[in-house]
């Protein structure tokens, strides 16, 4: 099990599987992320109140049982649907994501405040203000024109509009974060 150069899908999987859990019990002994050590894991620090309260969004929504805590079945749960999930599942976590309150919908604030934070946290150059995004995206999808989207509107806006569905999708690309942890895994083999 040491030897992580088997052949089979299995084997590989695995292999793969021990590795995150090692990584995981390394960085968190207790078997539990706080927020405070789900911030050092993913190497997020000195981050503005914004980024901040966007990393706790997300935060959240990984933690499924609203405990407090990450534990490792539901890092595995995040880790899948962040490498292996489809459209339709990270979209539905898009909007866990963006609806903040709770509220069952996504307002103009919501969605700014998450695109700013994301853009900080990237710190990524984007041709278009987050203003301008955030308004483009409600003209397209607010199909009833009542400054919040549902979500349906936002999961048949999104689904519909090929370069708002790469937009989004590009900007909540979790894989660099996914890689830096890889190569930490491989160099501590």
């Amino acid at each position: 099990m040491g030897n992580c150069n088997d052949s089979t899908v299995e084997e590989l999987q695995a292999c793969e599987s021990h590795q995150w859990y090692r990584k995981f019990m390394t960085e968190c002994p207790s078997g539990l992320l706080t927020f405070y050590e789900f911030k050092k894991f993913f190497g997020l620090r000195n981050l503005s109140e914004t980024s901040d309260a966007y990393v706790r969004t997300m935060f959240t929504t990984f933690d499924m049982n609203d405990d407090g805590y990450i534990d490792f079945m539901e890092y595995v749960a995040a880790l899948s649907l962040v490498l292996k999930g489809g459209v339709q599942q990270k979209l539905r976590w898009y909007f866990k994501l963006y609806d903040i309150d709770g509220s069952g919908c996504i307002d103009r604030d919501e969605l700014l405040l998450i695109i700013k934070s994301i853009r900080a946290i990237n710190g990524i150059p984007h041709e278009m203000s987050a203003e301008d995004f955030a308004n483009m995206v409600f003209d397209k999808i607010d199909i009833n024109g009542d400054g919040e989207l549902s979500y349906e509107e936002f999961m048949e806006g999104v689904q519909n509009d090929e370069m708002l569905l790469k937009t989004l999708t590009e900007s909540l690309d979790l894989t660099h974060i996914v890689q830096k942890i890889q190569g930490e895994l491989k160099a501590n083999m």
